[in-house]
Parts: C-alpha cells; sequence; structure tokens
C-alpha cells in the first residue's frame, strides 16, 4: 500500500485540508475566489520553485539564493524597455529571459572560476543583482503595456492564464527531468559526483546548465509578477527566498539532493499560499507565518531523514 502514495500525494493532501478548513473559517461562498487566488499566487512559487529543485537536486551545498533578486532585476529592466507601450510584449519577454541567463552565468562563473561555494555565490551576485535594480529603477513604477497586464490577471477556460504558464512549464520540467539524459545526469550528480564524473558524466556542464535554468525561470516569474502587480518593485522577490526552498522541500524532493519531484512543487505552492490565507484570517502577522513557515519545513525534513534512517 505505501508504493502506492507517492511523495508529493502529502503536499496536495495538506493543501486540500488546507483549504477545506480556510473555507470553513471565511464561508462556502468564497470557495470559487479562494481557488482562483490559490492558483494564480501559487504559479510564481510554482515558476521559481521549479528553478530551485533542479540546483538542490545537483546534491548538499548547492542552492540559489539569487532568486529574489533575479526576479527584481528582469521585472525592472523588462518593463522599463517595454515603457508600457503596445507591441513591445515579446521584446520584454525575451530580454528577461536574457537577464536570466545572463544572472546565472555570472552565478556559474563566480562558483567555477573562482571555487566559491554555491550558496555564497549566488548571495554574493544577489547584491549585484539588487543594485543593479535599485539603479535602473531609481524609484520608478512602470506599468506593463496593457495587453499583458490584461493576460496576466485574466483566466483562460476557468483557470487563471498564470496558473496555465505554470502548469506548463512544470509539465517541461517533468519531461526534462523524468525523460531526458540531462534529467538523469542530474539525479546521478546529486546521488554521487563524484561516480558520475568517472561514468562520463560532464558534471561541470550539468552544473551550469543548472543554475542558467535557475535563474531563467526567476527571471521568468519576475516579468510575470511584474505584470500581474501592475509594475516592478524592488522588494518583489524578497518573500520567494525562503518559498522557493520551501515548496522544493515540502513537495517532496530531497534537500540531499539526487531525487526531485515535479508534481510536488505545485502540491507544496497550493499550500504554502493557504497556510498564509488561513493565517490572515485569524488576523495573524507576518511574523507568525514566517515562523509556521519555518516550522513546516523543518518538520518535514526531520520526517524525511527519520524515513532515510529507517530505511
Amino acid at each position: 500500500m505505501s508504493g502506492l502514495v507517492r511523495p508529493w500525494s502529502w503536499a496536495f493532501a495538506a493543501a486540500g485540508l488546507t483549504y477545506a478548513a480556510t473555507v470553513a473559517l471565511t464561508g462556502v461562498q468564497g470557495a470559487p475566489g479562494l481557488l482562483v487566488a490559490t492558483l494564480t499566487f501559487a504559479s510564481f512559487s510554482v515558476l521559481v520553485g521549479l528553478g530551485q529543485m533542479a540546483v538542490i537536486t545537483l546534491g548538499p551545498g548547492n542552492v540559489d539564493l539569487s532568486i529574489p533578486a533575479v526576479m527584481t532585476l528582469a521585472g525592472t529592466l523588462s518593463l522599463k524597455l517595454m515603457d508600457g507601450a503596445a507591441g513591445t510584449e515579446a521584446w520584454g519577454l525575451l530580454a528577461a529571459l536574457g537577464i536570466g541567463l545572463g544572472a546565472g552565468a555570472a552565478n556559474y562563473a563566480l562558483i567555477l572560476l573562482l571555487r566559491i561555494p554555491p550558496i555564497i555565490a549566488t548571495l554574493s551576485a544577489s547584491f549585484m543583482f539588487q543594485s543593479l535594480a535599485v539603479w535602473s529603477n531609481r524609484g520608478l513604477r512602470i506599468k506593463p503595456p496593457d495587453t499583458l497586464a490584461t493576460f496576466s490577471t485574466g483566466a483562460t477556460l476557468g483557470m487563471p492564464n498564470l496558473a496555465w504558464i505554470a502548469l506548463l512549464a512544470a509539465a517541461v520540467f517533468w519531461v526534462l527531468i523524468e525523460r531526458s539524459a540531462y534529467g538523469r545526469r542530474l539525479s546521478a550528480i546529486g546521488q554521487n559526483a563524484r561516480a558520475a564524473r568517472l561514468a562520463g558524466v560532464p558534471v561541470e556542464g550539468v552544473r551550469a546548465a543548472t543554475y542558467l535554468l535557475s535563474a531563467v525561470m526567476a527571471a521568468l516569474a519576475g516579468f510575470w509578477l511584474a505584470c500581474f502587480s501592475g509594475g516592478a518593485a524592488l522588494n518583489m522577490g524578497a518573500e520567494y527566498l525562503l518559498m522557493s526552498i520551501a515548496v522544493v522541500v515540502i513537495g517532496g524532493s530531497s534537500i540531499a539532493g539526487g531525487n526531485s519531484n515535479v508534481p510536488g512543487i505545485w502540491g507544496a505552492a497550493m499550500f504554502m499560499f493557504l497556510i498564509v490565507s488561513m493565517l490572515n484570517s485569524y488576523g495573524l502577522g507576518a511574523g507568525v507565518r514566517l515562523i509556521l513557515t519555518g516550522a513546516v519545513i523543518i518538520a518535514i525534513v526531520a520526517a524525511a531523514s527519520g524515513r532515510r534512517a529507517a530505511a
């Protein structure tokens, strides 16, 4: 029976229970709106979580702490390039993705050339990215083109457009992780980097691609968050540092690396948003929410460690 229970099942079960508890607290009439809000805001966590998941799968010590700054930089510069003008939407999206590629390359250059641990390299790079965003923003809040603002806040077939984008991204990642040579190499490196290198796996090439992928996903999330919010803010990515790690851990991926869980990212992202919504319904503040988030992560990591020890 236990073999029928997937690691991601617990994340979706927790999301379902939290949804039911929140509806019971706020009233059944608010259930549809809560579901739409959950799918919308969880989409941003899914986008950054997918990239962070790939990095964490590389093994111990690998984590991308530059995600919030990359989101801010991509959102700020892409909206500044478009300047609210119609017909610039594609250029803005391409600019955001290009910024992601540049940020990922900078992260990996610090890791490879200077032999800096990833956690230090990406944290250091984040200060540079954030400074560029501050310098380019200069306190201005540029609105996105009307087409992007309408699309990012709209829905198709009853589901938010942003949720469709995140769902497509998750499907692409599932194929990439589960059905491609890249995914097999990524897992091999996470399980034993030395053995993977001896087996002929291009370890540094896979690591470089993974950090590029993480930054591109952060840039994509920053672009859509800026469009959805009506403009880029200098603190727009702050909450996604902890969130990007939380959805990976809660979603069932191994914090020790070597094992990814794409479906669990969605379940964990919805669960985290619903927890915040429920706490807001009780009138609890941001401090309590952060404490609870940390407690949930600690509990899940401890439970996962216990299962591995028992095995």
